[in-house]
């Protein structure tokens, strides 16, 4: 029997790691490595070291450098450390016999994907946002195919990368994620049965505008609702009031408590939006503004509100009160629950790990 090697690649944040580990799961499960050898290549100082140790999965480091859009001084030294990142990967390639490069996003990709290219070795790359970013264009010169969440997003790709094979998978979504169980979220805090749960997601760093915003809101929540806040590491405060809970980081926990929420704050992240709507959550969506991002989690966060599959807060809602008026309105309305449950589910297929693990089967020539 042949054997195969396959490399990931991602990094930077969690968006860019959990939904490749989703598709490593299913790999792993269906061939329990007796024929497919998988490694992840990452940053030498990102978070996906410490999120892939979780998984037991085999990680390899190179340096990373960003791709700024912009004039800095970063730029020059960050080019020697991109340089050293090709280096790296044209020696771990090799040395791994890869067959095949998976790209999930974020600046480290690069270097891999371009020394894949040049190896003559095929790569898949996967957008999870509606607008690709920067990383995700340059790796589109270096791909063999190019795997998308959005309709949307493959028909303004065609426009400029026709030569490629592209296709619609939805973003992947972790077994875990999806067979989480409200009844043990609510266990694990003790939440009585008919106390609704709202969930507050700022990300895997964080998010100073939605924990100040619940700061100033939480004392007329907590009488009428049970509030499970992930504030992240650098914001944690623990609380010691009654129907508020804390965390600086969800982790082994998570998909019992996403099971249990009845509505979800958080930012518009790609990996975010599609767990909440696998799982059919209505939430209001607080995107990261364009000054601190490059827009993609506003273009994300009216994609869905276009299609009545979220909420989003902007204008003169985008404050405190505007944020407790939408959720009471929301949790007190049966019929907006419904109807955000329903087009939520509609937007996001869940068999994108299956989608994804059939073309990278087909591939490397592995008939299923």
């Amino acid at each position: 029997m042949k054997h195969h090697s396959i490399v990931f690649t991602g990094g930077g944040t969690g968006g860019h790691v959990f939904p490749g580990i989703a598709v490593v799961e299913k790999l792993i499960l269906d061939t329990n490595y007796s024929n497919v050898k998988i490694t992840w290549i990452g940053s030498n100082s990102g978070m996906e070291k410490e999120i892939l140790s979780r998984y037991n999965i085999s990680f390899a480091s190179i340096p990373s450098g960003k791709l700024r859009r912009y004039f800095s001084i970063f730029n020059f030294i960050d080019i020697f450390k991109i340089i050293g990142g090709f280096i790296t990967s044209l020696i771990l390639l090799k040395k791994l016999k890869a067959d095949l490069v998976f790209s999930k996003g974020g600046f480290v990709t690069v270097p891999p994907v371009f020394a894949a290219w040049v190896l003559k070795i095929p790569v898949i790359s996967h957008e999870s946002d509606l607008d690709p970013g920067l990383a995700t264009r340059i790796n589109g010169r270096f791909s063999n195919i190019m795997l998308f969440a959005y309709k949307e997003t493959k028909d303004n790709w065609k426009k400029s990368f026709s030569e490629q094979a592209v296709h619609i998978s939805g973003n992947p979504v972790r077994k875990e994620i999806i067979e989480g169980s409200r009844e043990k979220g609510r266990a694990g805090y003790n939440i009585p049965k008919d106390t609704k749960i709202i969930l507050i997601l700022g990300g895997s760093q964080g998010a100073l505008q939605i924990n100040n915003m619940i700061h100033n809101i939480i004392n007329d929540l907590i009488p009428s609702y049970f509030v499970i806040h992930q504030m992240g590491e650098y914001s944690f405060k623990i609380s010691n009031r009654d129907n508020y809970i804390t965390e600086s980081l969800f982790k082994e926990n998570f998909p019992h408590i996403l099971a249990a929420a009845d509505i979800i704050v958080s930012r518009a992240g790609a990996g975010t939006l599609w767990e909440n709507g696998v799982l059919g959550k209505p939430s209001i969506l607080i995107p990261l503004g364009s000054g601190s991002s490059r827009g993609d989690q506003i273009r994300n966060a009216v994609f869905f509100e276009n299609h009545k599959a979220a909420i989003v807060l902007e204008g003169d809602k985008l404050n405190s009160q505007g944020l407790l008026s939408e959720i009471n309105r929301v949790l007190n309305a049966k019929s907006v629950l419904i109807e955000l449950e329903k087009n939520v589910k509609l937007l996001c297929n869940n068999d994108s790990v299956e989608i994804i693990v059939k073309i990278i089967y087909a591939q490397i020539g592995i008939e299923k």
